[in-house]
């Protein structure tokens, strides 16, 4: 039997993210860990976990972080196209929101205990 590969898309100096991590330890959940800034998610990636999400695309922006702020994106996403929203994600990592945890063909966005528990455990 193949154990599913579950990727952890973290910031390590945002506190949910160490939150997140802390809590997928405590439950021996394996993970590889990928720093967002670093490595950001490309545009198939994030095309591809968007469709499998089934969420609306504004979740996966971080919208209280500056550079959402600095752009003012607040007020562009509504007349931007999916893919073009998807495109502007995948230019920088801090534009997206974290932590993400993809398994298999679920994805997690930002920590909620309660819904991890729920999809994890």
């Amino acid at each position: 039997m193949q154990t599913k590969q579950r990727l952890f898309i973290c910031y390590p100096k945002c506190s949910t993210c160490k939150k997140a991590e802390k809590w997928l330890d405590e439950h021996n959940i394996e993970y590889t860990e990928r720093h967002i800034v670093e490595n950001n998610p490309s545009y198939d990636e994030l095309k591809k976990w968007f469709s499998e999400s089934g969420l609306p695309l504004k979740k996966f922006f971080n919208t209280s972080g500056l550079l959402y702020k600095e752009m003012k994106l607040k007020d562009k996403l509504p007349t931007m196209s999916e893919d073009e929203q998807l495109k502007l994600l995948s230019t920088n990592g801090m534009l997206v929101k974290r932590p993400l945890l993809v398994d298999g063909n679920e994805v997690l966005i930002g920590f909620k205990e309660t819904e991890w528990t729920e999809t994890l455990l």
